[in-house]
């Protein structure tokens, strides 16, 4: 049996030996093999493909899907690359078009423009042809009236009819000359200049082209406002009267003394008036605190030219070459009593004679006629006077009888006069820090100025002419 063939089971006896018909097992032999074996499927489809091949294939579609992906993505990132590109061509294209757009549009306006210019420049041209031609024919048809008349008005009378708008000029000439007539009897002979004068400083004003010093004076305002304000009052009202112009001198500095009356200080106004009219030459005013203390008198002070009475202000003034005026009697003199009238109260302690020493400049007395009529002081309400805060109130025969009526000067007749010069630059060095030499040379300007004060009044031959 060892060495016995063994035969498989079903096979139809050896191999070979069979008939070759059956290729599937027998039964007996599938029972031998169990009864829950079931005979092996075919794993090859109809097209002939086994699990293998199929597997590949899959492999093969995830792989083209996953590069479909990949190149989906990379499209994308290059389409999100390629969007600001286009809009920054977008956004130049548009301006590009803009531009394009706002030349033609401005070309177009500015031969509009220029077409605009000659249409009026063409149509100036024939009005005035026409006009031309109307006043030629109007000088014709008047002509043959004038002919016709010579000829013993055998031809009919011609009616002659002006254009109208050479009415409306020769009406506007007219209105013209008459206006021109106003002025010239208004402002006098040389209103039109005065008119330019006041429209030139007009226009400064508005532009700012004007100048103000380290003091606050500012000529120009002066020049045009201030003092033309004051013109009328002193040639007209006051009818002031002028000597001795000459002893202010052209060029340099002066210090001009004057003494003071009149309630109120009109006569210090008076006097910068005086030297700008008759010796072309602005005067700078030292006044007291309480002048800039008032409320919009002090800053139109300023303008006009004052600054504080003191010896520093007094001295930077005198060394810059300017005219320099002072007051010395101040209040003591303006609210003196009428029955004290043209008597000099003291001149302080001679402050402006030691400001002309030290600048070596000369003083020029000045004496005034005039000013103690204007407001005839008689009284004064002192407790009223302390109780505001001002050195005097005053009480004249209209003043406060008339209200402010009585606010209004009288027109008393005015003389100003200026001395001969009394000269500083001779004392030594030092001697503005003598009081003796300043108390000598402020009693000699004030005795000066006293004497010529009696002298004018027996010279007037009436308050008020």
């Amino acid at each position: 049996m060892a060495d016995a063939d063994v035969i498989p089971i079903g096979s139809g006896g050896r191999p070979g030996r069979g008939s070759g018909r059956r290729t599937t097992p027998s039964s007996a032999a599938r029972a031998l093999a169990g009864a829950g074996a079931r005979p092996a499927k075919d794993t090859k489809r109809a097209d002939g493909r086994g699990p293998n091949e199929r597997r590949a294939d899959q492999q093969l579609a995830e792989e083209r899907r996953d590069g479909g992906r990949r190149g989906n993505a990379q499209r994308g990132e290059a389409r999100r690359a390629d969007v600001p590109q286009a809009d920054e061509r977008r956004v130049d294209e548009q301006q590009a078009a803009d531009e394009r757009r706002g030349s033609e549009r401005r070309t177009d306006v500015r031969q509009a423009d220029e077409r605009r210019v000659d249409e009026q420049q063409a149509a100036d041209e024939r009005r005035g042809s026409e006009r031309r031609t109307d006043v030629r024919q109007a000088d014709e048809r008047r002509g043959g009236r004038r002919r016709g008349e010579r000829r013993g008005g055998d031809e009919p009378d011609l009616v002659i009819e002006e254009p109208v708008e050479e009415q409306a000029v020769a009406a506007a000439a007219g209105q013209f000359a008459g206006f021109e007539r106003l002025v010239r009897d208004a402002l006098g002979a040389d209103g039109e200049r005065k008119v330019a004068e006041y429209l030139a400083f007009l226009r400064r004003r508005l532009t700012g082209d004007y100048e103000v010093d380290e003091f606050g004076y500012d000529e120009d305002l002066t020049d045009q406002v201030l003092l033309p304000f004051l013109r009328p009052l002193a040639e007209k009202w006051f009818r002031v009267e002028v000597r001795g112009i000459e002893n202010i001198p052209d060029t340099g500095s002066a210090l001009i003394v004057a003494n003071h009356s009149g309630t109120m200080p009109l006569d210090g106004l008076i006097t910068q008036l005086v030297v700008a009219d008759h010796a072309k030459r602005p005067l700078r005013t030292l006044a007291a605190d309480l002048v800039f203390k008032t409320p919009f008198v002090g800053e139109l002070s300023r303008k006009g030219g004052a600054t504080l009475a003191n010896n520093d202000d007094a001295e930077r003034l005198l060394r810059q070459g300017n005219l320099v005026g002072v007051w010395p009697e101040g209040f003591k003199g303006l609210g003196k009593p009428f029955s004290e009238r043209y008597k000099l109260q003291r001149f302080g302690r001679g402050g402006f004679v030691s400001a002309a020493m030290r600048t070596g400049v000369p003083i020029v007395p000045c004496s005034i006629v005039g000013a103690e009529e204007i407001y005839p002081l008689v009284g004064n309400m002192a407790s009223l006077a302390r109780l505001v805060g001002v050195p005097y109130i005053p009480v004249t025969p209209f003043f406060p009888l008339l209200g402010p009526l009585g606010l209004i000067p009288l027109p008393s007749k005015w003389l100003v006069e200026f001395g001969e010069p009394i000269r500083t630059d001779e004392f030594p060095d030092g001697a503005a820090d003598d009081p003796m030499l300043v108390f000598n040379v402020t009693d000699q300007v004030r005795e000066t100025i006293q004497q010529t004060l009696y002298s004018l009044l027996m010279q007037r031959r009436s308050v008020f002419f």
